[in-house]
């Protein structure tokens, strides 16, 4: 018979081994993935729930559904692997197009953070657009594109905002340039309108678009009935 102390040893070794064998949890907080649309997805590619936010850069509501929702589903939805979150970009305006070029712009694997950044500043930025004169705006759809959204990018200070991330002045303008990055943002436009989305914020779950739904508390009462 094995001592009794050795026994336990030998347990306990054999606990280790198995725990030594498991595989590590995903963090799903940084796992991204990029749909054939271009549009970017937080979380488990695979998981139970797959939400898709309709939004637009320029939304006041679209920025306090941000705000709301952003910290529960990335410290309580996100990382169970149960939920994952799609953003499809809507444009509205030059400047909606503006800031999907820039949170589009360089590594894939920070696009949400770039679109936290935006998102969650919007009341700053989005406030200076009642300062602007008329010879400002139009700048903003007249003359050649790019010379269209650097003006933009200019008046509303996306230059600092993107500098955060280390981005020279030189290369924000070759992300505004960036003709594949147009198309594809542009898509998800043409593609939400298709899915029947009118206004923003909405929401889509597996795929079905939620009627009348545009704020966080009605859209957990959704998501929590489907997990």
């Amino acid at each position: 018979m094995i001592p009794r102390p050795i026994r336990m040893i030998a347990v306990l070794a054999l606990a280790a081994m198995t725990v030594a064998a498991s595989p590590p949890h995903p963090n799903w907080n940084a796992t991204i993935t990029m749909g054939p649309d271009g549009a970017y997805t937080l979380g488990n590619p695979g998981a139970k729930v797959k939400l898709t936010e309709y939004v637009s850069y320029t939304c006041p509501h679209c920025g306090d559904f941000h705000r709301q929702a952003d910290g529960a589903l990335r410290l309580t939805y996100v990382p169970q692997g149960k939920l994952s979150v799609t953003v499809q970009q809507v444009l509205r305006n030059p400047v909606d197009l503006t800031v999907a070029m820039l949170t589009n712009c360089g590594n894939p694997k920070m696009f949400f953070a770039r679109h936290d950044g935006f998102m969650g500043a919007q009341d700053q930025w989005l406030s200076k657009m009642s300062s602007f004169s008329s010879a400002q705006t139009e700048r903003w759809t007249t003359g050649p594109v790019r010379e269209r959204l650097r003006a933009i990018a200019s008046d509303f200070d996306f230059y600092k905002i993107m500098a955060r991330w280390s981005y020279s002045r030189a290369q924000v303008d070759q992300c505004l340039a960036d003709d594949a990055v147009m198309k594809r943002v542009t898509g998800q436009t043409e593609n939400a309108i298709a899915a029947g989305v009118e206004g923003t914020p909405s929401f889509a779950i597996n795929g079905e678009l939620l009627a009348d739904i545009h704020d966080w508390e009605t859209l957990a009462r959704q998501i929590d009935s489907r997990l």
